[in-house]
């Protein structure tokens, strides 16, 4: 096993814990995590991101154990970040209250895009017979 895919496994782990504790960073840091006034639980919108979040973070952990066959689900990962730290970065910029955005999960979920797409680009290609064990 090489030392970037080792890497990687140590990646998904903490990118996916970090997803996991998104709702006690949002207590313990609003201004960089929760977009709305109040309690985490006060938003139905936040909410359903913890879940998506969450539900991420978990699958993140489990594709550690065998990163070759949780591809598509990395490169979600990675995507699915950059698209949302995008929007987030403008929705910030334009919005003085949430400038504190641009210093907690924007950069958190750029850091975690660039990472996990940094250490898979150099992973070896998933041979036809590896793809067929996988599933």
């Amino acid at each position: 096993m090489s030392q970037r895919y080792t890497l990687l496994q140590i990646a998904l782990v903490l990118f996916g814990a970090v997803s996991c504790l998104l709702y006690p960073l949002a207590i313990v840091w609003p201004s960089g995590w929760a977009w709305h006034e109040g309690a985490p639980a006060a938003s139905h919108y936040f909410m359903m991101i913890v879940g998506l979040y969450v539900t991420l973070g978990i699958f993140l952990i489990l594709a550690a154990r065998n990163p070759a066959a949780n591809r598509s689900l990395i490169w979600f990962a990675v995507w699915s970040s950059l698209v949302h730290a995008a929007i987030m970065a403008a929705q910030s910029l334009g919005s003085p209250m949430h400038t504190g955005h641009l210093l907690g999960d924007v950069p958190a979920l750029l850091i975690g895009a660039i990472v996990l797409g940094g250490l898979m680009i150099f992973q070896p290609p998933v041979t036809p017979a590896e793809a067929g064990a996988a599933g």
